[in-house]
């Protein structure tokens, strides 16, 4: 339980499992990278940044089917108001009391309350979803963008995806052309949301940002590209569609991070056990 600046705490409920989320969709595009479904150029080459740049890309990683009640991923809301209510303001850290989603497709969430706490939470999931391992592999990535995405943006968001992760990319990253980790290696790729805040809502459309952690990197004896931290703001235009949150386009930017703690790294076989082992959530308001 956390307590908020502003709200009352935050309740979290601890995942009912773990395991890799099937909806690891996280941003495809590297990090660091400015991406929206528009800019597929931008895209492409954020890809190629991405794999190329000197220190570790800021990433992040597949959830799992836990839930966390009340709000997980949470911050401050101008549009959406408490118990499903399409206005109203929110304090920054004030649970609504509602179910997170009302059911999950291929182990992404889906069904988000039409409000604006209910796009909060989607785009909290569509982050983990983005930032997970399964956005290396091209059937599951497909599942990703089709389940997350409005038809039009994922219509032309794949192909240029399929593009950037390449064989070539996969490779600078320890991967084999099919996204698989060497054996002996756990290629890890998570994306931890901090919180959310709306940046605009209507009765149909919303733009959300996600503040996150990433962890990506290769755990295992020998790696030359150990698990790293990053810290990222995912910002999502939401559009409502098929009865759900739908992404129309999103963008990427560096930060805000905080100063680094002077916890010693751990090793790589604690790395990978600790993943292995602790499951991701279902963020919700």
């Amino acid at each position: 339980m956390s307590l908020g600046q502003d709200g009352p705490p935050t309740r979290t409920r601890m995942p009912e499992g773990h395991g890799g989320h099937g909806g690891g969709g996280r941003r495809p595009q590297p990090r660091r990278a400015l991406v929206t479904v528009v800019s597929i150029i931008a895209l492409l080459v954020a890809a190629l940044a991405f794999a190329n740049r000197g220190s570790h890309p800021s990433s992040s990683g597949s959830a799992d089917n836990g839930t966390a009640a009340g709000s997980g991923a949470t911050a401050g809301s101008s549009g959406g108001g408490g118990g499903g209510g399409k206005t109203g303001t929110d304090a920054p850290t004030a649970p609504s009391g509602q179910k997170p989603v009302t059911g999950k497709s291929g182990g992404i969430p889906s069904g988000f309350a039409h409000s604006g706490e209910g796009a909060q939470s989607a785009a909290a999931n569509y982050a983990v979803a983005m930032g997970g391992v399964e956005m290396f592999t091209a059937d599951s990535r497909q599942h990703i963008v089709d389940t997350i995405y409005t038809p039009t943006a994922a219509a032309k968001l794949k192909g240029p995806l399929d593009q950037a992760y390449s064989a070539d990319f996969l490779a600078k990253l320890g991967l084999d052309a099919s996204g698989k980790a060497p054996q002996g290696k756990t290629f890890i790729s998570r994306t931890v949301p901090v919180g959310t805040k709306t940046e605009s809502y209507t009765a149909d459309t919303a733009r959300v940002s996600v503040w996150y952690m990433a962890l990506i990197g290769m755990a295992g004896t020998g790696s030359t590209d150990p698990v790293r931290t990053d810290w990222m703001t995912w910002t999502f235009t939401l559009t409502w569609s098929g009865n759900d949150w739908k992404i129309a386009s999103d963008a990427q930017t560096s930060g805000p991070a905080p100063v680094p703690g002077d916890v010693p790294a751990a090793s790589a076989p604690d790395i990978t056990k600790a993943v292995e082992e602790y499951g991701g959530f279902t963020y919700a308001r």
